[in-house]
């Protein structure tokens, strides 16, 4: 394999996103015992659904007689049944029955993959393999969500541009006070500085060098064997009730080449009475100025062309950007060299 072949393929595997990794795909309350919920993941169709005892099931979206969408269909017993001919197959990817043909061949085979779940914080993971990691390792999740002292909200959103916008987003501190410089909590702060980058045992830090709490003056990315978040904090003022500031977690998943959808968790450390209080001011007033600023986000990097990154010239500020760029290049190569590894006629056919 020439090393443009290669390079080719690290840059497709990056583009469409990284395997070996647990993915945010659903809200917990999407996921239904009474009927599918169809997803995509990097590109490919997914349907889950609750079986009788509640835990979440994961197949490809693909009934094996025909290849109609199984989440068009419907809940039997607990396994998921085609709307098309009625065939029934359980959350392993098994044909559990063909009802048109009694003892039909195709009842008790194995026709579809099965994917690894795990339900936390009122969002669902999913797992996608790799061949260098193609067991799921454990879902480490932010301490935050963990410790009873935070209290906070889950909210996602579909972004028609690719996933990689949204992590470079995340990445870049210096555009908060320009992009939302109108907003509630963002309005506030000096419009030049320098950015300064420091690794972090599990990833980077990435900050502001001449300002500190004034607005989305940092970022810092916590990457882990199977999965990458981000954390950063929102400046609270006075009029936003008690509490510190407001902490976002952020996952950003993959749907395909030209759609994302982010997951943030806005969360405030906040105990007691004042807990309630803000969550009733969060939900009453705070939570649609929020969303105003990850629209503003969204409108703008869907704006951008799909090959911003072949013509943009970077900058000093983008030391982030730069970071995280990196960071899923390496993981990329080494996905594609164990696959070539592992599929010697594929390394010679490229």
């Amino acid at each position: 394999m020439s090393s443009i072949d290669k390079k080719t393929l690290i840059e497709e595997r990056v583009n469409t996103g990284l395997l070996g990794q647990w993915y945010p795909v659903a809200k917990s309350v999407e996921i239904k015992t009474t009927r599918p919920h169809g997803v995509k993941l990097l590109g490919q169709k997914l349907v889950l659904w609750r079986g009788r005892d509640g835990a979440i099931n994961c197949i490809e979206d693909f009934c094996p007689h025909r290849g109609a969408p199984l989440s068009y269909g419907e809940i039997h017993e607990g396994n998921i049944g085609c709307r098309y001919h009625g065939v029934i197959v359980n959350g392993e990817g098994v044909v559990v029955r063909v009802p048109a043909m009694p003892e039909c061949a195709l009842e008790g085979r194995k026709a579809l993959k099965h994917f690894a779940v795990r339900e936390a914080h009122d969002a669902v993971f999913v797992y996608v393999p790799s061949v260098n990691q193609p067991e799921p390792p454990e879902l480490v999740l932010p301490p935050e969500l963990e410790d009873p002292a935070w209290t906070g909200f889950l909210c996602t959103s579909v972004w028609e541009t690719n996933y990689r916008y949204a992590l470079d987003n995340l990445a870049d501190p210096m555009h908060g006070c320009y992009l939302h410089s109108e907003s509630f909590t963002l309005a506030y702060g000096s419009k030049q500085d320098l950015m300064k980058l420091d690794k972090t045992e599990n990833g980077f830090h990435v900050t502001r060098v001449g300002q500190v709490g004034d607005n989305f003056d940092w970022a810092e990315f916590a990457i882990h064997s199977g999965s990458m978040y981000c954390f950063l904090d929102i400046p609270y003022p006075p009029a936003a009730g008690p509490g510190g500031n407001m902490r976002i977690i952020g996952f950003t998943t993959p749907v395909d080449a030209t759609t994302c959808k982010v997951f943030f968790w806005r969360m405030r450390r906040v105990e007691g009475l004042p807990r309630e209080c803000w969550r009733f001011l969060y939900r009453t007033a705070l939570e649609e100025r929020h969303w105003n600023v990850l629209e503003q986000d969204r409108v703008m990097l869907e704006g951008m062309p799909d090959d911003a990154r072949k013509r943009e010239m970077l900058y000093q500020h983008d030391l982030g950007v730069s970071r995280i760029r990196q960071i899923l290049t390496r993981a990329a190569k080494e996905q594609i060299e164990a696959e070539l590894a592992a599929d010697p006629a594929r390394a010679e056919a490229s």
